[in-house]
């Protein structure tokens, strides 16, 4: 089963930039959708990004124009870039698997450990 490493977390002022790497053990090809969330203290865990293997993305409003959500299959890696950090972004940012049947149906998910993502103002 896949095994998921969260990479490039900080601490950033505000206004700054990070760029969060998540390394699979598998090829990130064989999953529908690949992701971002993230969970502030006392918060639920929110969606932050996701891309589809066709390439397609989605994006929270609160980072829309801000983060960008990439993929570089051969090194089985998704990154998500994020520039213009906001002490709202402070947050464990998780990396999530998804493959997905053809009518979206998820039928398997994996989640990494985390990184730490501090931006102060």
């Amino acid at each position: 089963q896949v095994q998921l490493m969260e990479s490039g977390g900080g601490l950033v002022q505000a206004g700054g930039s990070l760029r969060l790497a998540c390394a699979a053990s598998l090829s990130i090809s064989s999953f529908t959708t690949m992701g971002w969330y993230r969970q502030a203290p006392g918060k639920q865990r929110e969606l932050v990004a996701t891309i589809r293997s066709g390439g397609s993305t989605n994006y929270a409003d609160s980072v829309k124009g801000r983060f960008t959500i990439s993929r570089d299959n051969g090194q089985n890696t998704v990154y998500l870039q994020m520039n213009n950090l906001k002490p709202d972004d402070t947050a464990v940012y998780y990396c999530n698997a998804n493959r997905e049947t053809g009518l979206g149906y998820v039928w398997s998910t994996t989640w990494g450990q985390g990184t730490q993502v501090t931006v102060s103002s």
